[in-house]
């Protein structure tokens, strides 16, 4: 059971703080700390990173140090580079109409500290602290929300998601993080509301998406998702899993089964693309389903799910290196390892996957296992785990750059450049994985001027 600070009056500010503070004061402003990481202090979390507000305008900030980038001026936003940190600092406002479902058309500057609080998203975010005594405000209500672990939006929920569409994602994400749960009005303002997530740059979802998928208890934020229609208009694709039953050892259907992957996956991995690739590993299961008795079967759905998980990373923009690793772990998550595997089908399935991949495999394949069965059991993998590392140790040629020749050596004799090099280099490879004792720059010029020659003669 967590243990809560929410008795504790003053908030812990550092030194840093303390003379970045200082600047303000002196020059007859004031500065608060604002947001999570007041939030996160009075429920004895971590604090990521520090928010901060003042009533001092953009420009008077800009005038009091020496390096300020202007990251939102336009809304009173200025990045202040302090003592080795940065820190965000926005003036009070409020805030005109929201056209765009993200921005207001205007915002005014203000100097009420209490005004600026209530145009923020939830109670819980809405805590400052005064710079100068340490003290915490509480002018929302969050104090008696923390006590309740619930999460409520500032007044009018319905005006709050139409102010700005991806809070209904982020109220979902901060559940995932802190374990609370959605107070009533404004779980059905989600439901009422969910569309406006359709305007949301794709960027702006994945950030919170995965913040989601990162956080200790991502299966409460997805079902949130899940029962808000939020997960049917963000990933369509994964809901296309609810209802179907799989029979056999698998006792949830295929949505719920992703939904625990990702959760045992959260519990083995920080890295937010592993846990990912754990809730979409089933995936293609929706669009390859064979209804039998007993079982249904599902055959191809790791092929399929690579594509559908492409699909659904490069939708969400996410970045090449993300994308290649979440769609190759969805499409290795099948291989069934068996003693019985020789060396040479060792090296190939280290080939297939990647060196550089297969630990993230591995721990999919046991959050996979986890999901099914409740439990672990790592015999199988860890004599391949030691297989591999044998390989490893022996120095064996696994990819086409391990290979004692290259592309050069093969043009001297006489294979011209282009696309036969590649080819030539690769039926060396498969040689070599055969019989790593083949990878000898003799060797390997003989048998590729053989395989050259019968390729000119065919």
């Amino acid at each position: 059971m967590r243990r809560y600070c929410l008795a504790m009056a003053r908030f812990p500010l550092t030194r840093t703080i303390k003379r970045f503070a200082s600047r303000f004061n002196e020059a007859g402003y004031s500065l608060y700390v604002v947001g999570g990481a007041v939030r996160d202090h009075l429920l004895g979390l971590p604090i990521e990173d520090y928010d901060f507000t003042t009533d001092a305008r953009p420009e008077a900030v800009i005038s009091l140090f020496r390096r300020v980038i202007p990251t939102g001026i336009e809304h009173g936003t200025v990045s202040v580079h302090y003592e080795g940190e940065v820190f965000e600092v926005t003036t009070f406002r409020s805030d005109g109409t929201y056209l765009d479902g993200r921005h207001p058309s205007h915002v005014d500057f203000i100097t009420n500290l209490e005004e600026d609080l209530k145009r923020r998203d939830f109670t819980i975010n809405a805590f400052a602290v005064d710079c100068t005594t340490a003290k915490i405000i509480d002018r929302t209500g969050g104090m008696e929300d923390l006590k309740a672990r619930q999460i409520r939006a500032i007044g009018d929920p319905l005006q709050r998601f139409d102010e700005d569409g991806l809070r209904i994602l982020r109220g979902a994400r901060i559940a995932a993080k802190i374990d609370f749960d959605i107070e009533g009005r404004t779980f059905e303002a989600m439901v009422d509301r969910r569309h406006n997530l359709e305007s949301v740059s794709a960027e702006r979802i994945r950030e919170e998406l995965f913040k989601l998928v990162g956080s200790d208890h991502p299966r409460k934020g997805l079902e949130y998702l899940k029962t808000s229609g939020v997960l049917a208009i963000i990933l369509p694709e994964l809901m296309e899993g609810d209802h179907i039953e799989q029979g056999g050892m698998h006792h949830e259907t295929v949505l719920e089964h992703a939904f625990t992957a990702c959760e045992a996956a959260s519990r083995l991995t920080d890295r937010v693309e592993v846990r990912f690739a754990a809730l979409l590993h089933d995936i293609g299961k929706s669009r390859t389903v064979k209804e039998g008795e007993d079982r249904s079967s599902f055959i191809g759905h790791d092929e399929v799910g690579r594509a559908m998980a492409g699909t659904i990373m490069r939708r969400l923009k996410a970045s090449g290196e993300q994308i290649s690793l979440v769609e190759d772990l969805v499409a290795h998550h099948m291989f069934h390892y068996q003693s019985t595997w020789s060396d040479s089908a060792v090296r190939r399935f280290i080939r297939r996957v990647g060196l550089n991949r297969l630990d993230d495999l591995f721990i999919l394949r046991l959050a996979d296992q986890a999901a099914i069965h409740g439990r672990v059991e790592t015999t199988m993998l860890d004599e391949l785990k030691a297989r591999i590392a044998s390989i490893v140790a022996q120095g064996d040629a696994l990819t086409v750059k391990d290979l004692a020749i290259g592309g050069n050596d093969l043009m001297a004799l006489g294979i011209p450049k282009g696309p036969l090099i590649g080819k030539v280099l690769e039926y060396l490879l498969e040689t070599v994985l055969d019989d790593p004792g083949q990878n000898t720059s003799g060797q390997l010029l003989t048998i590729a001027e053989r395989y050259f020659s019968l390729i000119k003669s065919s």
